[in-house]
């Protein structure tokens, strides 16, 4: 019987031991990734900070007070929720966090009449809203961990087009801004109309103190300009996201080869006392044997 159980437990030790292993690798690569997720956040920086400057500048010189992407609706009835999660699990709860966010909104949006639309981006974010029967307009899939421009541009014009449309009268992103290595969190920010805010502070001036001169006209570029700024500040979300996966797998496959290591160490020790126990019955049956052999004679 105990040699059984000692077989048992071997065979136990042996399979979690081939899983830690799995997940000490998987922590050595999330990493390793995050290194590279937090350079491309900061490369991606001085792009939107000089696109914004030229929106002002460009609003500065009488543009933009007629363009739908700056002109917010007068009644709120549909919103767009662009929802970035992952499209692999095993990274803690990166995924809970924006898809509870985003149910949440939904649920207040309903109790106050207005209707949802969602843009999944993630296997994990389709998955879950398409089975509890969620409004999904478009799903982006199969990028998530190293996500490209091009990926960027199509979901800012997909979205830009629902909302000039009027099919939504709001667009929102919710994502998981990276923070640092050790800290993320989730984040719900208005992309469309854009906020009022972008085009104010502009002075219409060069560094030298000169006016611009713009051609074509302000209008002409300023139209042409924001769907750019979409895109750039849809890519900025994705990079900001993928980066925060990357921290939370690793910090998930982290706890995971502790949890391995603890159990391990358990398994061994009920594994040696089992052994303890056998050693232990073989010499007092050893012991009951020569006694009564000695009683015989």
């Amino acid at each position: 019987m105990a040699g059984g159980q000692e077989r048992i437990l071997r065979g136990r030790i042996r399979s979690v031991q081939a899983t830690k292993k799995i997940t000490r690798a998987m922590e050595l690569i999330a990493a390793s990734r995050i290194v590279k997720a937090q350079q491309r956040v900061i490369a991606a920086v001085p792009y939107s900070e000089r696109i914004t400057e030229v929106v002002r500048d460009l609003s500065a010189a009488g543009a933009g007070s007629s363009d739908p992407l700056l002109a917010g609706r007068a009644e709120v009835r549909n919103v767009c929720y662009v929802v970035l999660s992952a499209d692999r699990g095993l990274c803690g709860g990166y995924n809970a966090g924006v898809l509870r966010a985003t149910e949440g909104e939904i649920k207040a949006d309903a109790l106050q009449g207005r209707g949802h639309t969602i843009v999944a981006i993630g296997r994990k974010a389709e998955g879950y809203f398409r089975f509890r029967g969620y409004n999904i307009a478009r799903s982006f899939t199969g990028f998530t961990e190293s996500p490209g421009y091009d990926t960027a541009k199509e979901i800012g014009r997909y979205v830009t087009d629902l909302y000039v449309s009027g099919q939504v009268d709001r667009v929102e992103l919710v994502y998981t801004r990276f923070i640092s290595a050790g800290s993320q969190e989730v984040v719900q920010r208005p992309l469309v109309p854009l906020d009022s805010q972008l085009t104010e502070g502009g002075d219409g001036k060069s560094e030298a103190g000169h006016d611009y001169e713009f051609e074509p006209t302000p209008e002409l570029i300023l139209s042409t300009l924001l769907p750019r700024y979409v895109e750039a500040r849809v890519y900025a979300a994705l990079l900001n996201a993928a980066a925060s996966e990357h921290a939370f797998r690793q910090r998930a496959m982290k706890s995971a080869t502790d949890n391995a290591e603890e159990l391990i160490k358990n398994l061994s020790r009920i594994m040696n006392r089992a052994r303890q126990d056998a050693i232990t019955t073989e010499i007092m049956e050893i012991v009951g044997g020569a006694e009564a052999l000695s009683a015989g004679e």
